[in-house]
């Protein structure tokens, strides 16, 4: 909901601030007095283009527009803020736009600045501005076809299509490398086929080659270490080497230490050292077993030339796959899935073939119900707005929601489904009996086309009133000249379907019609006044001129709320162009009659 517009130095207003409140909301005002104004501040706050020549030629100033809005944490308009990273200001979003002299325009959200596009995707979330160029929007195909899915509530059939839409363009784009680009397919699939046998061929297994390197340094070292291993061996235990020794080894030395202490039978004073050589004893003992290991273990010389030319082997694999065996086995695996699906054989081909037709006949039953939900919605559609229409003055005109199916009578052939179906969706306006049935924003003045998107609007708000999703019912929406070419009784009608959609959504009504100021539970007056001498120059709209020589004195918009006498003064001018007795009493018996109960 918009809870406030600030306006400063845009046309002819220097400052203004249109506090707004749930329900309908009315600005009136005379002919050029500056009420589009509003319009524009509210397109700028969205992230419109800026147009020249909005300030004041003599003023020069900054422009600046700022709309703050009320909204929910499980909002669309919220969650698209708290991506673009805003801080939350108590569940309302701060739209500002500052357009300086000269130089570059800013967008702000909630006082950090964002790009443009930023305030344009939020502002969609939750404005809709019926005027006479905004509009023009939803004689889009694309926009005709949002709104017809939101009315006939397909929401489960349009995800059942785009689930079946999104497999068959994955297993077309599959194809597609194939058919396409077979040669160099095949190449790269003989290559991971060639790769994959040579790597099953060596078989090798990771941490292959280092445990190999680490054999091959033993071979290269073998008398070294031969000697070394004998040596120790000779020194800790001679016997494990078949010679009879001259002198006993360390170990045989460290038993006898042991037992010489043990002999001497007094424990408290040489247990402790008797056992600590005994525990000696035992971890030379082991010392001992390892190297015998080693010896009995140790490779010959005629290994060399196996092991090196299996290392070779291997490291023939780790430069072309590697740095590591590990990473061989790992691209091997995953070579093994990509040649898989560049299989371009005739068999893998005709597999996918089939495969894509199964998935092409479930697109097209996935289309059939979703175009059949919105062949029955089309007609409910064009019944309720052609009622709507009849009482906004538009007897005898009616909207025909056209539907037309690829699908029908056309068979299984190609090219009938896109992204969003089988179906073109049309919506063909009849202005009047007789005249020609055209597409919407061809056959329609600026005024009949507000009142056809009221009473599109109407109809989706009664569906969303009535348990269905319809229209949203916290949005904001504003009509300019929806009121244009209506009069009597039919603006009466008017303002009261204006009220009615107010009971679901903001609505905010630009109009010249007592009869629709009325039901407004807010109404706005804009009005010309003169600034004080010096301050904002001349304005086109205003059409005031200063003598040569003399003190200029700007011509201004001003916008005021008015309440009370003030509310039936306004309504009296609307009804009269004066504020007679008469008049007041018709404004008095206007105001009271136009009342719609709010939930």
């Amino acid at each position: 909901m918009l809870d406030e517009l600030e306006i400063r130095n845009l046309g002819p207003i220097r400052h203004a601030v249109l506090a707004t409140g749930a329900g309908m909301t009315a600005i009136t005002g005379e002919t050029g007095a500056g009420k589009s104004m509003l319009l524009d501040a509210l397109r700028l706050v969205s992230g419109a283009a800026v147009q020249s020549g909005r300030a004041s030629s003599a003023a020069q100033q900054d422009i600046w527009a700022q709309a703050v809005f009320a909204v929910q944490e499980d909002s669309a308009a919220y969650a698209l803020a708290k991506d673009a990273g805003t801080t939350d200001e108590d569940g309302e979003l701060y739209l500002t736009r500052s357009i300086p002299a000269h130089g570059r325009s800013r967008a702000l959200l909630n006082g950090h600045t964002v790009p443009r596009a930023v305030l344009k995707d939020i502002s969609e979330q939750m404005v809709t501005i019926h005027g006479q160029s905004d509009q023009m929007r939803m004689a889009s195909a694309a926009r005709q076809r949002e709104f017809l899915d939101r009315f006939a509530e397909d929401g489960e059939e349009l995800a059942r299509y785009t689930q079946a839409w999104d497999a068959l363009r994955a297993i077309d784009g599959k194809l597609k490398a194939l058919d396409g680009e077979q040669a160099a397919t095949r190449a790269q699939a003989t290559y991971l086929r060639e790769s994959i046998e040579r790597i099953d061929a060596v078989e090798p297994h990771a941490g292959e080659d280092e445990e190999l390197k680490s054999r091959r340094d033993r071979i290269e070292n073998a008398a070294a270490i031969a000697h070394g291993v004998a040596s120790a061996l000779t020194a800790l235990d001679p016997s494990q080497m078949d010679v009879d020794a001259q002198h006993p080894g360390a170990l045989s030395l460290i038993d006898d230490a042991a037992r010489s202490l043990e002999d001497i039978n007094i424990r408290e004073v040489f247990g402790e050292s008797a056992q600590t050589l005994k525990s000696l004893s035992q971890e030379i003992s082991d010392v001992v077993f390892t190297l015998s290991g080693q010896i009995d273990e140790e490779d010959s010389a005629a290994d060399l030339d196996t092991i090196n030319g299996r290392i070779h082997e291997l490291d023939e694999l780790t430069k072309r796959w590697g740095p590591s065996l590990s990473d061989v086995l790992a691209w091997r695996d995953k070579a093994e899935n990509d040649m898989q699906d560049m299989d371009a054989s005739p068999e893998r081909l005709a597999s996918l073939r089939a495969e894509r037709d199964d998935l092409y006949r479930r697109a097209l039953t996935a289309a059939d119900a979703l175009s059949h939900a919105r062949q029955e919605a089309a007609g409910r559609l064009g019944r309720h707005v052609g009622e709507e229409l009849g009482a906004l003055a538009m007897r005898g005109s009616k909207l025909d929601v056209v539907v037309s199916s690829r699908h029908r009578g056309a068979g299984e052939s190609e090219g009938i489904l896109d992204a969003h179906g089988c179906d073109d969706i049309e919506f063909l306006f009849t202005a009047f009996p007789g005249s020609p049935r055209l597409p919407m924003g061809k056959s329609a003045s600026g005024g009949e086309l507000s009142r056809l998107m009221l009473a599109l609007e109407l109809v989706a708000a009664d569906r969303s009133t009535t348990g269905h999703e319809g229209a949203s019912n916290d949005g904001v929406f504003i009509f300019d000249e929806v009121d244009a070419g209506v009069g009597g009784k039919a603006a009466v009608e008017l303002g009261r379907r204006l009220a009615l959609l107010a009971k679901s959504a903001q609505v905010i009504v630009v109009t010249h019609l007592p009869q629709v100021a009325s039901w407004a539970d807010t109404q706005f007056v804009v009005s010309k006044g003169m600034s004080a001498a010096g301050d904002a120059g001349s304005d086109s709209d205003a059409g005031a001129a200063a003598d040569e020589g003399d003190q200029v004195q700007g011509i201004e918009t001003i916008v005021e709320e008015v309440q009370g006498v003030e509310r039936e003064r306004e309504i009296a001018r609307m009804l009269a162009g004066s504020e007679s007795e008469t008049s007041l009493r018709h404004a008095r018996e206007l105001l009271q009659s136009s009342h719609i109960p709010r939930a």
